[in-house]
């Protein structure tokens, strides 16, 4: 590990970050008095679970991709920019990029098989999705899963980088972080990502429906109409249905009771984190220079922050 990863993680601090108290305000308990919130940098190793083999797992994933084209017709042309962005913007053939809101590793794999050269850490808090993702590419090289809460301070130190990252990803998570959070997680990105390291966040983004009402409905038009051209039979799976057939897996019980301890479900709806501009002020806040849409579908768009060098 690099002098400088040792430092930040010698003197990161776990703290968790709370929703009602105010704009880049945060409160400091006894740890005996937190919510439980876990927030352990589990090995892939040391993260297993018994009894869920390769194959089941490939089979979980292949159903959680489908439901996730839900109301998100054009997914896949939303991964292959992005990456296209990594391949052009790093300006190297073994980028190492961080992966915010992993999820099963869906994204992760997909850049390591347009970038065979790339380091991948790919990075969740939910424990089921990571040992999905484990139990699927725990043999792929150049990929690593973490369990960590970017709700906490001290996410990025805790991951034992061995250099700054050329760049972050992420598709259809950053939302649900509290306003605070959100901000503060950016501001702790930009310590891990090299001057001129990339931010790159594709997710449903409202704009300002006062100001443009007209362009917002027609955002939302232009995705309905995809997915009515793509979809004219609807989707075999849904969000919904997925998280019951879940629960229904004996197999998984313990690891979707330990999810439910950790609130990752908590309301999102409405949020100010789904808004384009509470991401694009967080993120000229935390010191990235350009920030702005580099690709985009009605309201679904790539995100793009520059770090300021």
């Amino acid at each position: 590990m690099a002098a400088w990863a040792r430092r930040a993680r010698k003197a990161a601090v776990f703290t968790p970050f709370w929703p009602d108290v105010g704009q880049n305000r945060r409160v400091s308990l006894p740890k005996a008095q937190w919510p439980v919130i876990e927030s352990t940098m589990a090995s892939d190793e040391e993260a297993g679970v018994p009894g869920l083999d390769q194959q089941a797992a490939m089979e979980w994933i292949a159903k959680w991709d489908e439901q996730q084209q839900e109301h998100l017709p054009d997914r896949e042309d939303r991964f292959t920019a992005l990456i296209d962005a990594v391949e052009a913007g790093t300006g190297r053939a073994d980028p190492l990029v961080l992966d915010l809101g992993c999820g099963p590793g869906s994204l992760s794999v997909r850049l390591l098989d347009r970038i065979p050269a790339a380091t991948v850490v790919a990075v969740d808090a939910d424990p089921l999705l990571l040992a999905l993702g484990r139990a699927a590419y725990g043999g792929r090289a150049r990929l690593r899963f973490a369990d960590g809460d970017l709700r906490m301070q001290g996410w990025s130190a805790a991951l034992g980088l061995d250099r700054p990252a050329d760049a972050a990803v992420s598709t259809t998570a950053l939302h649900w972080l509290p306003g605070p959070a959100l901000r503060a997680m950016y501001a702790e990105l930009a310590t891990a990502l090299r001057p001129g390291g990339l931010l790159l966040d594709g997710d449903h983004f409202k704009g300002d429906e006062r100001a443009c009402p007209v362009l917002e409905r027609l955002g939302e038009a232009l995705i309905a109409r995809e997915e009515q051209r793509r979809f004219p039979r609807g989707h075999p799976e849904t969000w919904t249905g997925w998280w019951e057939a879940i629960a229904a897996d004996p197999g998984l019980a313990g690891l979707a009771t330990r999810r439910q301890r950790l609130h990752l479900d908590s309301e999102h709806h409405g949020s100010p984190s789904g808004w384009l501009a509470t991401h694009v002020e967080a993120l000229r806040a935390a010191g990235f220079s350009e920030v702005g849409t580099l690709w985009q579908r009605g309201n679904n768009r790539i995100l793009c922050g520059v770090r300021a060098g």
